[in-house]
């Protein structure tokens, strides 16, 4: 008979991934995404600076415009045309004012592209002008026009267009473009390959159930015919008990043909199904050379919607794993039930090694495993009976080394 090598079958669930090699990809990540912010925010705010050295020239020609506009002898059909073809370029604001930086008036003629409410007041409007002045010259050095002599005559206060702060903003949006890419990218990475890792053992859970099915149900029958062939009463008790290991692989089978499929949810007894689980559990724990007492804690009746093939393998993952983590002589398994709101919530505690963080944020992945046989899918396929087939939730809500630990189940009163 050909051997499994299960080091390879966890391998192929989980390929292994040193530390390291994540935080280099992360760095390289990283590095490659702050050189793209880089370029980006480099690119932009050459743009922006270009934009900015047209958009100061353009307050250049308003001056001259404005001059010659002022000029009592001006040609008024140039006028005309510097209004109607010129001042209609100018898409920032100006504002020009005397040389203490108050608003000329009246402030519609001595400004240009500025807004304000039509409703204001004269006093609310000045200050409104004001405003705009101050946070002007926070960013730009006004125009000066002075005569002959030195004197200043007006101040030319601007303020960029709304098309630089857009390409000033251009890089971050890039990065969050990129970063929510990222995201979603991992997003649907992480599911795609949960996806084929769910499909990968259900197809082996349901392999197995059929090959299993056909010497099963041989050995029942083989079981039966000894039983007919006897009449040592010691010897028809030992049937009696290989018939019922039997069965016990006949359930475990059939709970293998379900996984993948929709179950069928029927009323259950939660105390009656972790009872009889229970006392399964405790006639072979002493096979494992320690004396491992699973401990009731359950005061009253609580139903809810479950599958009992399938939530009875929950609970043998359960007391399983928290057995073989008992290292001492003695040891506990203490299941409690209590109601918390519309879910009943099911602890099962040991008082076994505990785990390291590093097991507790693995201990539900598929093929993660801290023994040296077992394909580390028990704790998987517990959260995905749970979860998805009953509407439920599993956390390790407590452990630590040596002290123990406890997972949670939480399930819906009704479905």
């Amino acid at each position: 008979m050909p051997t499994i090598n299960l080091n390879s079958i966890n391998k192929f669930f989980k390929p292994e991934i040193t530390p390291l090699a994540k935080w280099w990809v992360k760095l390289i990540l990283l590095i490659l995404s702050a050189i793209f912010i880089f370029l980006s925010f480099f690119y932009t705010n050459s743009i922006a600076k270009e934009i900015l050295n047209r958009e100061k020239a353009l307050i250049d020609l308003y001056i001259d415009i404005y001059e010659y506009y002022s000029d009592p002898v001006s040609n008024f059909e140039d006028i005309a045309f510097f209004q109607e073809k010129i001042i209609p370029q100018i898409n920032f604001p100006i504002i020009i004012t005397d040389s203490s930086d108050a608003p000329l008036e009246p402030f519609e003629t001595f400004s240009l592209n500025v807004k304000t409410d039509s409703n204001l007041s004269y006093t609310q409007t000045r200050m409104e002008y004001q405003k705009l002045i101050t946070k002007m010259k926070d960013v730009y050095d006004p125009i000066v026009l002075v005569d002959t002599s030195g004197k200043i005559l007006q101040k030319y206060y601007f303020y960029h267009s709304s098309i630089v702060d857009k390409l000033k903003m251009m890089p971050f949006i890039a990065f969050a473009i990129f970063l929510l890419f990222s995201i979603s990218g991992y997003i649907a990475l992480n599911a795609s390959r949960r996806n084929e890792e769910s499909k990968i053992w259900i197809g082996m859970a349901k392999e197995a159930a059929h090959q299993l099915g056909t010497p099963l149900s041989s050995l029942l029958a083989w079981a039966e015919i000894l039983r007919m062939r006897s009449d040592d009463p010691d010897f028809n008790e030992i049937i009696d008990e290989i018939q019922k290991d039997l069965e016990r692989l006949n359930v475990v089978t059939t709970r293998f043909s379900k996984i993948g499929s929709k179950p069928d949810l029927t009323m259950q007894n939660i105390g009656a199904l972790i009872e009889q689980v229970s006392t399964y559990f405790e006639k072979r724990l002493p096979n494992l050379g320690r004396k491992i007492s699973i401990v009731r804690e359950i005061d009253k009746e609580y139903y809810c919607y479950l599958n009992a093939d399938l939530f009875s393998w929950v609970f043998e993952n359960l007391f399983k794993n928290a057995a073989e983590a008992i290292e001492e002589k003695n040891g506990s398994i203490f299941i409690t039930i209590k109601e918390k709101g519309d879910w009943i919530r099911i602890y099962v505690r040991d008082t076994g090694k505990g785990m390291t963080p590093k097991i507790k944020r693995n201990v539900f992945s598929p093929g993660f495993t801290t023994k040296k046989r077992g394909w580390g899918l028990g704790l998987s396929l517990t959260k995905k009976i749970v979860e998805d087939y009953h509407n439920g939730k599993i956390v390790v809500k407590d452990t630590a080394i040596g002290k123990g630990t406890t997972f949670v189940i939480d399930l819906p009163k009704t479905i």
